[in-house]
């Protein structure tokens, strides 16, 4: 909340993802009692955890949640694409380097394997695991279905 209504948004490519009506609904959600803070990681409910990542923003975390396939991390925008953590190759809008690649390490750490890790971003999500109901649906819980040739 303090990145996306702090003096980062005075420039252009770290506000480019940041619409000023999604930020008016964040804070308007705050001001309704429907926004917990956590510092750091915290736990949501049992098998859901939220853990800072950094790197792409400030404050940002990934999500860790126990599936029937194991121990998957949602990596949100720590990884926008496979390729990111994978190769450790960092996205070109970037605040704070170190914790970018850290977040690689952390996101790789939380999953019980790579291959459960989600990156926010990529459309190679929508290959490896399968549809479930409409074609906008995916289902992550079982795993995916096919992975990255080695």
């Amino acid at each position: 909340m303090a990145y996306a209504t702090g003096p980062c948004m005075c420039h252009g490519t770290l506000k480019d993802p940041f619409t000023a009506d999604h930020v008016c609904e964040a804070v308007q959600r705050l001001y309704s009692g429907r926004v917990v803070f956590h510092q750091g990681d915290g736990q949501i409910r049992e098998g859901v955890t939220v853990h800072h990542t950094g790197g792409h923003s400030k404050g940002l975390q990934a999500v860790r949640v126990l599936t029937e396939a194991g121990w998957m991390c949602l990596a949100s925008d720590t990884s926008h694409y496979y390729e990111n953590f994978l190769d450790e190759k960092p996205f070109p809008i970037v605040v704070d380097l170190d914790d970018m690649l850290e977040g690689f390490r952390t996101i790789r750490q939380l999953a019980s394997a790579d291959k459960l890790v989600i990156p926010g971003h990529d459309p190679l999500v929508r290959d490896f695991f399968p549809s479930h109901g409409p074609d906008h649906v995916t289902r992550l819980d079982h795993g995916p279905t096919k992975w990255i040739d080695a």
